[in-house]
């Protein structure tokens, strides 16, 4: 099952006198966020009024009702969460939370090979690390030879292991 709170980040620190504060982000971009009105506390049990806006590799929050830099220090660690229904993502896109765990099975057999550990971004297509039943660390590009769907209602990722995948054949 799917989360319906999602981590977006966590306050790292205050930015200026009035409140704003400065939010790692655990998404995309910080401009992914610019886009909330609405961000949670406490896995999404308490709902705040937010601003945000990309600062170079941050982004920069404003919270109502926040508005000195002494209730923003407060809030100094806390992870923040988007609510998924406020979120669209494109086709095909999926949130990395979803994907970590995931079962790697192979499609025509069965196998399971391991979980998904961590999905890396390496700029021309993603990596899933994957921990093997051996305990070993697997990397598996996330192209169209290889995946061939995600299935989060039976908690996996279907693939056609590619020659050299899982063991030093050349």
């Amino acid at each position: 099952m799917l989360k319906q709170y999602l981590e977006a980040g966590r306050i790292v620190g205050t930015h200026g006198i009035r409140g704003e504060m400065r939010l790692e982000c655990w998404c995309n971009t910080p401009a992914f966020l610019s886009k909330f009105k609405r961000l949670y506390l406490d896995e999404g049990r308490t709902q705040l009024s937010v601003s945000c806006r990309p600062h170079k590799n941050i982004a920069l929050i404003t919270v109502k009702g926040v508005d000195t830099i002494e209730k923003a220090d407060e809030l100094r660690g806390k992870i923040l969460y988007i609510d998924r229904a406020d979120a669209h993502l494109e086709k095909g896109e999926h949130f990395v939370q979803d994907i970590i765990g995931l079962s790697v099975t192979d499609v025509d057999s069965g196998k399971v090979y391991g979980a998904v550990r961590d999905v890396l971004k390496t700029g021309s297509n993603d990596v899933y690390e994957m921990v093997g039943e051996d305990k070993k660390l697997y990397y598996i590009p996330v192209i169209p030879d290889i995946i061939d769907r995600l299935d989060f209602d039976a908690g996996a990722v279907y693939i056609r292991p590619m020659k050299g995948l899982f063991d030093d054949e050349d």
